[in-house]
């Protein structure tokens, strides 16, 4: 008898999965840096709600992740009211300046907004949307719900593995733009892994922010440093463009997959495709094909290209398109789409459909109280750490979503004055029976949908759990048609994460897929999800990132 091998599988769940899942009866936290997360949940523990504990957390992440987010970003959020028995989504995206036009452009002889520097700015959403939500859902004081983050601006804190990473490479072509360096590089250079760093700048601005509101961004003298600022150095956005933003409550739209019903906002941001995504996916037998099959990694890339060739033609701001999103969101709209793969055979070009009547860098955080209240909440200024645009003493970088607009006259998603650019970032919910079940997300430009849709399949269809459907091995295509003008003509690439058989990898190769490179841009997920029976909820966090699942 021969005596097996000792193995270093583990003893239970999946073998790529880098840890169980964390179970918490009365609150759970799951952000992108283990110190947020920590933070939202003494929020939590001291009496605060689920959004509560969501501002402290991502005011502490504009300071420890400024590679990814912070108040010159923008915002959007779904929430579960557990008291009202509803769920609604804030949309708290910022506009494109009055004075800058399309003709602008055009003058210059520009084919495309410039990803860096002045002429991409829109106007920062988050400091609204936090008081939007703290309006509706908050019970501390936000001078309580800041302080943390304040306390960690002035004492410094210690900055993360993966952040260092990305700060490194930010400063290296940010490092010029006037108030960059004096922010964000100490003695000349970004921060290494677990050097303390303070932002005393930003520390000063939250503390303004917590005495006297959102006006004094807006309405005061933030506004007027930001267009003074603005105005010397080149930009369009002025003190009226500040004065006249508003956020927008929006209501969640959903399509059902094999009866979970997952939820995302309207555009302008880019939701739609993992619904659509997830439409087109549910006409095949997903779980007999298996994971990492040739057949289930095929079908998903065919679908992702079709979903994003209608996010290419039809996503833009609904206040200036007519975006018709129930029939993109629609079954019958998915079976006729589905008719276009070939399962033998992947394609080079698609159209988008007849629908009428990407290095970015994101947070996503969840929070849920013990009264079941839910948030599911992201944040970005878009490229990691944004334009490069460091106005005055404010301790932050504006972002360049207008990067995202196009220049193509009569284009849904052409650049306007007053015109929300197509957004990335996205927040999902799932609900169940009635129930709230999961608010998740995966942070990462354009892996966003698809990160959503491989979420909902790992567990849906190859019965994952949590966490185990987070650190599953991943697919990311790139190439689709994009919402600033440039077409798909050659398929694109195929991105496979490590873990796939080389088998599977010279499949997908005989059927036309180009495989590119591994090498991160899989996105960042952290996930929340109530166990109505035993009354707990289990929380999960992205094993890529250096975030933290937490609960109490």
């Amino acid at each position: 008898m021969t005596t097996p091998a000792l193995g270093y599988d583990r003893i239970t769940g999946e073998t790529f999965a880098s840890r169980s899942e964390v179970i918490a009866p009365h609150g759970m936290a799951a952000t992108s840096q283990p110190l947020a997360t920590q933070i939202a949940l003494d929020v939590l523990k001291n009496g605060g709600s689920a959004v509560d504990a969501a501002i402290a957390a991502n005011a502490a992440l504009g300071l420890m992740e400024p590679v990814g987010c912070g108040i010159g970003g923008d915002l959007f959020a779904i929430v579960w009211d557990a008291e009202k028995g509803e769920l609604t989504g804030l949309n708290a995206s910022g506009r494109s300046p009055a004075s800058l036009t399309l003709a602008y452009f055009e003058e210059q002889g520009m084919d495309s907004i410039p990803p860096l520097g002045p002429l991409p700015v829109s106007v920062p959403g988050t400091v609204d949307g936090w008081f939007e939500l703290h309006g509706r859902y908050g019970r501390l004081p936000m001078s309580e719900i800041l302080a943390p983050a304040i306390r960690y601006a002035r004492e410094g804190f210690p900055v993360s593995e993966l952040i260092a990473y990305y700060w490194q490479r930010n400063a290296g072509y940010l490092k010029d733009f006037p108030g960059f360096a004096e922010t964000f590089m100490p003695d000349g250079r970004a921060p290494r892994k677990g050097e303390m760093f303070r932002n005393p700048r930003l520390a000063d601005t939250y503390e303004k922010i917590a005495a006297q509101g959102r006006d004094v961004f807006y309405r005061g003298e933030m506004a007027r440093k930001i267009a003074d600022y603005m105005q010397e150095n080149g930009g369009f956005l002025t003190y009226e463009d500040m004065a006249n933003h508003r956020s927008e409550w929006v209501e969640p739209v959903s399509a059902t997959y094999r009866g979970w019903e997952v939820y995302e906002l309207p555009p302008n941001g880019q939701g739609i495709a993992a619904l659509q995504m997830l439409n087109i996916l549910e006409g095949y037998d997903i779980a007999s094909m298996g994971f990492g099959s040739a057949d289930y990694l095929h079908v998903l890339a065919e679908a992702k290209k079709l979903a994003f060739e209608d996010r290419a033609r039809y996503y833009a701001d609904m206040d200036f398109a007519d975006v018709p999103v129930e029939r993109l969101i629609s079954k019958d709209y998915a079976a006729e789409r589905r008719g276009l793969i070939d399962m033998a055979q992947a394609s080079r070009s698609l159209p988008a459909g007849d629908a009428a009547i990407e290095s970015g860098d994101t947070i996503y955080l969840t929070v849920a109280d013990s009264d079941g209240n839910m948030v599911s909440l992201i944040q970005s200024n878009y490229r990691g750490m944004g334009s490069g645009m460091t106005p005055g003493d404010l301790g932050f970088v504006l972002q360049d979503r207008g990067e995202l607009f196009s220049l193509e006259p009569g284009h849904p998603n052409v650049y306007e004055p007053g015109k929300r650019p197509f957004h990335t970032i996205i927040p999902a919910f799932v609900m169940r029976d009635g129930k709230p079940l999961m608010s998740f997300g995966v942070m990462g430009g354009a892996m966003q949908p698809q990160g959503h849709t491989q979420i909902i399949v790992n567990m849906v269809d190859f019965g994952m759990n949590l966490q185990e459907a987070g650190d599953a091995p991943r697919l990311r295509h790139s190439g689709s048609s994009q919402p600033t003008g440039e077409q798909m003509t050659d398929g694109g690439t195929v991105h496979l994460e490590h873990g796939f058989d080389q088998a599977v990898h010279r499949e997908l190769m005989r059927r036309g897929h180009r495989l590119g490179g591994s090498n991160g841009g899989f996105g960042g997920y952290q996930a929340i999800m109530k166990d109505h029976d035993e009354g707990v909820y289990y929380g999960a966090s992205e094993s890529r990132k250096d975030g933290q699942a937490a609960g109490y």
